[in-house]
């Protein structure tokens, strides 16, 4: 069975961590999930690791790496910082931490959407998608038109 790791580096300060760190890992634990579910039935196996970094290693926080090469290495992604007021409050000092800039966007946390995408390339396949059913609720009337 073919392995996909993927390891997630965040900050940790005694169980905690800042508001960015924690909507990445809400994105990530549901894409896991989601990635198990598609690629388990491919003879791939998704393992999940969770690294916690102490506050001298915060440019390493928020990090995600599938099979150890980093999100921003596999996919048009940016990397910048920006002050973070949930570390700073954490921390007990002016903390400034990773952004991305993935689809011209900015995110102080790493979307689902980027999680996956990096996932499937990382493995060299394509995302399966579903094709709409005939008469899947397009909102005309399917049989006296025939579009469906």
């Amino acid at each position: 069975m073919k392995t996909l790791r993927i390891e997630w580096k965040h900050l940790d300060v005694a169980g905690d961590t800042c508001d960015r760190c924690y909507d990445t890992g809400e994105n990530l634990y549901n894409e896991v999930k989601r990635l198990t579910r598609a690629l388990q039935p491919q003879g791939i196996e998704v393992e999940f690791i969770e690294t916690k970094l102490d506050d001298t290693q915060i440019p390493q926080s928020n990090v995600i790496l599938f099979n150890g090469v980093a999100l921003e290495d596999i996919l048009d992604i940016k990397v910048s910082n920006n002050y973070c007021s949930s570390c700073t409050d954490l921390l007990g000092t002016d903390t400034y931490c990773r952004t991305i800039m993935f689809e011209g966007n900015e995110y102080e946390d790493i979307p689902a959407k980027a999680i996956r995408q990096a996932a499937y390339k990382v493995l060299g396949i394509g995302e399966k998608t579903t094709a709409p059913a005939k008469n899947s609720g397009c909102g005309c009337d399917c049989s006296s038109s025939g579009c469906c």
